[in-house]
Parts: C-alpha cells; structure tokens; sequence
C-alpha cells in the first residue's frame, strides 16, 4: 500500500479559481484539432458531434473547478466539546468516486473512506461525499485529492483527528503503458490523533471489515 501522510497539499500551481467557467466551444475547437492530428476527418458521421459531446462530458467532469468545497460544511452543528452528541468517531465508508488524472486525462475511479474525532462540530453525513466530489472534479492526481479533500475537512470541521484513505484504479495504468488490469492505488492522508500509529490501525481495521462483510 503506498501511504502520503500530512504533505503539503499545494504544490505550487495556481489552481482554478472558484466560480470561473469552463469554455465549452475552446474544448470543441480543440478536439476538432486532435481529430484532424491523428488523421481523422472531424466533420465525418461517427465524429461530426464527438466535440460537443467531449465538451459536455469536461464540463460534468470539471464542474468541481467551480465550487468551494467548504461550502458544503457551513452547515456543520456545533457542541460544546465533550458532549455526548459528538460521539467518539465517525466513519464513512466506500464513498465512490471518479476524477481525471491530469497527466494523460483519463479518468481513475475508486472510494474514499473518511473518518474524523469530532471537537465541537458534526456535519450531515451526505456533505463528505459532496465534499469528494467536489474535489474530485477537477483535474488531480490521487495523492494531491486525498491531501485536498484532508485539508478541507480539516478547515471546514476543526475535528481532533482525521483520516482520508482513497483507492483507486487508473486508466493511465490499465489502458496504456505498463496495462497492469488489476493493481490499484491507495493513499492515505491523516491530521491530529488520527495520525498516531495505533489510533490509525484501529480505523484501518473498521474500513477492511467492509470488504470482509461484503465478500462473506
């Protein structure tokens, strides 16, 4: 398992700014191109409409680059720390996801897995997955999502500790190059008391016992 704890989610390239739209007609001139680079004839029956449908497709692929995921947590409920309504952990388990690798464009798909000590705040259990689909929406590389989606959790909720783990298969992986059809990836990123050993272990144990419950 390769495992990225607590580096830095910014790599240094400006990303997307919140809000801005994506230039679907841009995207269309642009595959028309890559159809007559590879020899084809764009405007042919069978490809005549393949820009407007790729056009369509990276703006439901990309929609992320346009929203904040914190939005999706300004509705957290707020406890005094310690009480009983926190609970000790939460869990949230095979959240399914899909992104585009930003290296060769193709999609890598997988679940999340997510957990997190309260300290004052719990959010709906139905904003974590907005919160991965979110960010999965953009152009990403997998260790960069399980950072983002970490640091985003971390703000928007202040819990005690936090663990993000992703895995995931690629197309970049399976469809080219080495073509390996059945290895995935996992990552892994943890905050505060989750980033301990044995705290860590215990969550893992809880997020295997699905994949056990599911092929019994």
């Amino acid at each position: 398992m390769s495992r990225k704890e607590s580096a830095p989610a910014n790599d240094g390239e400006t990303r997307h700014a919140p809000g801005q739209s994506i230039d679907r007609g841009r995207i269309e001139a642009a595959v028309s191109e890559i159809l007559a680079a590879i020899g084809e004839d764009p405007t042919r029956p069978g490809l005549v409409s393949t820009p407007e449908r790729i056009a369509q497709a990276y703006s439901e692929f990309f929609e992320g680059l346009a929203v904040d995921p914190l939005s999706h947590l300004t509705g957290s409920a707020e406890f005094p720390e310690g009480s009983e309504e926190l609970g000790e952990l939460v869990l949230l388990r095979d959240i399914d996801f899909r992104s585009i690798c930003e290296h060769h464009l193709l999609p890598f798909t997988g679940v999340a897995h997510i957990a997190y000590v309260p300290r004052t705040r719990i959010v709906g259990l139905g904003k974590l997955p907005r919160v991965v689909e979110t960010l999965a929406a953009r152009p990403q590389l997998q260790e960069r999502l399980t950072e983002e989606i970490a640091d985003a959790l971390q703000t928007g909720l202040d819990p005690l500790g936090l663990l993000v783990v992703l895995d995931a298969t690629h197309a970049c992986v399976w469809s080219r190059g080495v073509r390996q059809l059945n290895s995935s990836t996992v990552t892994m990123a943890t905050r505060g008391t989750l980033s301990e050993a044995t705290e860590r272990t215990e969550i893992m144990a809880l997020i295997g016992s699905a994949r056990s419950e599911v092929a019994s």
